[in-house]
């Protein structure tokens, strides 16, 4: 469908009362929870994903054209889990960078010293245009403000056939599914933090991220608000029913647009 035709996708989705009560609240709650759960993430993420993140990370980015030498940006970096796989595979840390509003999330991670970490968001990025080879971003889609804004910066930032992969958790389609994954992500993993965290916004953290996928628009709005910037090649892989990855690439200067 034409992007002139139907409006491209603001925000992934309404603002979550139970949590904050306004969009203008969502950047000022989430930065505070992130700040203050960072040092039980990874801990807990592992748990979430019985062990295979990092393989799993892996995997995406390379279904998704990532190779050695690429300078490669990773949106919404976080403690590092898929720059730290990036880094492995471009084969020089110094060539991923990492941007997140969450200092606290950054300083915890575990990353090479030669990778640049930088404070900022996803609607504004601080780098000039055509300036990265690839660029990741991993379950991080459901926190932004402004999906549109967000992937005009990403494609902006992209070199000409520069290639883009974002990982996403998406709602299963089987009533069954979604339930048994709701159970686990909202109830069963914040029962879970209690043994490694005696915070209480690390229970929350991830009831919320249950809510915010619950609440998320559908992949065929993402994949419209990814083809409304020109971006081409768009594609969604799925795994597991659950595991979204939205690749594409920018189209080289001397090619027509899609």
């Amino acid at each position: 469908m034409n992007s002139k035709e139907t409006p491209a996708v603001q925000v992934p989705h309404p603002p979550l009362t139970d949590y904050y009560q306004s969009e203008p609240d969502r950047q000022a709650y989430l930065r505070r929870i992130f700040d203050d759960t960072a040092a039980d993430y990874d801990r807990i993420e592992s748990m979430l994903a019985w062990g295979t993140g990092p393989r799993y990370r892996r995997q995406a980015l390379e279904r998704a054209g990532l190779k050695s030498g690429m300078r490669v940006l990773d949106v919404g970096v976080g403690t590092g889990l898929v720059a730290a796989q990036a880094c492995a595979l471009v084969g020089d840390p110094a060539l991923v960078t990492g941007i997140d509003p969450s200092p606290g999330m950054m300083a915890a991670s575990n990353l090479p010293a030669e990778m640049v970490m930088i404070e900022g968001r996803a609607e504004s990025l601080p780098f000039p245009d055509n300036h990265f080879d690839f660029l990741s971003m991993g379950y991080a889609l459901r926190h932004i403000g402004d999906l549109s804004a967000a992937f005009a910066e990403f494609e902006r930032v992209l070199k000409p056939g520069g290639r883009l992969c974002l990982l996403e958790i998406t709602r299963p389609r089987s009533r069954m599914a979604k339930w048994l994954l709701k159970a686990y992500m909202r109830s069963l993993i914040p029962l879970m933090t209690r043994f490694v965290s005696g915070k209480q916004d690390t229970a929350t953290i991830w009831r919320y991220f249950w809510d915010s996928i619950e609440a998320c628009v559908p992949p065929a709005d993402v994949t419209q608000a990814l083809n409304a910037v020109k971006l081409a090649q768009v594609n969604r892989h799925l795994e597991l029913g659950i595991f979204s990855e939205y690749q594409a690439v920018k189209t080289p200067s001397d090619e027509p647009q899609a």
